[in-house]
């Protein structure tokens, strides 16, 4: 039914700062706890599961997601993943095994699937173009202040109290965020009859998982049928698309160059963004031999360079246009990829911190100008699904790049017979490298240094090939589009 009260525009981006922030949190605040909990759990052969398993469900619910927001509104699919995901978070605090972590981050990953496309596209409903732009560096600057928080409260947590408490901590965020949706933002849904795309969902879903086994060690036989599975599922899913009466994902919104150049950039920059979260602070735990706060401050001043680069780029946007930024901030990322692969096994935590600073900084300037120049490309009836699918791209290059990364890492330590199968484990608990022979550490430290090397060498390729990309970017004018917003009270603040 229509609504007629007016939605509260400041205490609906309040809520939806508050569910960024858990999703910001949980991507610094696990990767800086992980060492520990491998320490306590055991697993390291698993360790990259924990980030792909969160990564996988977000990807694959992304673009769903975006599909019923247009259908059935925003605010539903809002509601619903924040839920989602705080039963991820408890469950994941509660979980006594590896296998049992990395099912309930999937169910996190699946929350968080729906609830950050939803917050990107309610901004987009709720203000025009000119306050759009502004407001998404808002959003930037947030997500980057509770990142820089959470390795450096991670580490707190872990040092002093106990990993689980990194997922209780979403809990009261996740209540207050439901509270403010639910009272703060109302929308008018024109009601019809529609044709859900079940087949294609499905079809999508069980692409993605085999493309994530297929990049996987699972071995030839294994890894050959997963790729062979991809294939003919990534087909099918496109041969369902073009037939279908509402697809779930329109093909020919690809075809637009603005479309495709930024789902290509941003798929590059997602892959080279989740590998740094993940792998540094494992660098800086597992070979330079720091503590837990340490490592989550290896990273922390990425988290400064994003949205300090995404408020600026957003202020920026209306004076100098798309391109300039885009062009500039794939660069730097580029130049921060390629520092911190030739700093290699010679990087200490102080060149790590520059650097991540630096790769935060041109994060922050192209991913800003990509998001608000497909969603000033679009007609309001496809910002849903555009926005999502934009973030699905990111997210699927995260997802690809960690298991291509974590095969690489995995890879490395068993060239190395004489290391035994918990030994890595056991170098990252709160003991380090107590009790275990020194020659098993030197051996240790070098696989763990050759695998991250090469782990680093594939973020720099990639930041070179965003920014390649990116040169092909096309012409997008800055208008302020009059859209026909669906939302009550749009010009309101209460």
């Amino acid at each position: 039914m229509p609504s007629e009260r007016k939605t509260h525009r400041a205490l609906t981006v309040v809520g939806l700062i508050l569910a960024l922030a858990m999703a910001a949190l949980e991507s610094t605040v696990v990767a800086t706890a992980m060492p520990t909990v491998i320490g306590d759990l055991g697993g390291i052969h698993q360790y990259a599961w924990v980030t792909t398993a969160y990564l996988l469900t977000s990807s694959v619910l992304v673009p769903i997601c975006g599909k019923l927001s247009d259908i059935y509104g925003r605010k539903p699919v809002m509601l619903f993943g924040i839920a989602v995901f705080l039963i991820g978070s408890i469950a994941s605090g509660a979980a006594q095994s590896m296998p049992q972590l990395i099912a309930f981050r999937a169910l996190q990953g699946a929350g968080a699937g729906a609830m950050q496309p939803m917050a990107m596209t309610i901004s987009g409903d709720i203000f025009d173009l000119n306050e759009r732009a502004r407001i998404q560096g808002v959003f930037g600057a947030a997500w980057g202040l509770f990142g820089i928080i959470g390795p450096m409260v991670g580490g707190l947590i872990v040092h002093y109290f106990s990993w689980r408490w990194v997922f209780y901590i979403n809990i009261p965020f996740g209540i207050a965020s439901v509270a403010l949706v639910a009272t703060a933002f109302h929308e008018r849904i024109d009601r019809r009859r529609h044709e859900l795309d079940f087949l294609g969902a499905a079809l999508l879903s069980a692409a993605v998982v085999a493309l994530l086994l297929a990049t996987g060690r699972l071995g030839g036989g294994t890894t050959l049928l997963a790729s062979i599975a991809a294939v003919v599922l990534f087909a099918a899913f496109f041969a369902v698309e073009r037939r279908a009466p509402e697809p779930m994902v329109p093909l020919p919104l690809f075809r637009r160059p603005v479309m495709l150049t930024s789902n290509v950039a941003g798929a590059i920059l997602g892959g080279a963004m989740m590998g740094t979260i993940t792998f540094v602070p494992l660098f800086v735990q597992g070979v330079l031999r720091g503590s837990p706060t340490e490592a989550g401050s290896a990273i922390a001043p990425m988290l400064i360079g994003w949205p300090v680069a995404s408020a600026i780029g957003g202020r920026l946007i209306p004076r100098v246009g798309f391109r300039p930024l885009i062009w500039i901030g794939l660069g730097v990322t580029a130049a921060a990829g390629l520092a911190l692969a030739i700093g290699g096994a010679h990087d200490t935590p102080l060149m790590l911190r520059a650097t991540t600073l630096v790769f935060g900084v041109g994060m922050g300037l192209s991913n800003v100008a990509l998001l608000i120049a497909v969603q000033s490309s679009v007609a309001w009836d496809q910002r849903g699904i555009a926005t999502a699918s934009t973030m699905f791209s990111r997210l699927l290059g995260g997802v690809l790049a960690v298991g291509v990364m974590g095969g690489v890492l995995t890879a490395e330590l068993a060239k190395d017979e004489s290391i035994p199968a918990d030994a890595a484990s056991r170098l990252l608990t709160a003991e380090g490298a107590q009790g275990l022979d020194p020659s098993i550490v030197q051996h240790l430290g070098a696989a763990l240094t050759s695998g991250l090397t090469t782990v680093f060498w594939i973020i720099a390729a990639m930041g070179v090939v965003g920014f390649i990309v990116g040169l092909w970017f096309p012409h997008v004018p800055f208008q302020a589009a009059d859209d026909k917003a669906v939302v009550s009270g749009e010009a309101g603040v209460g």
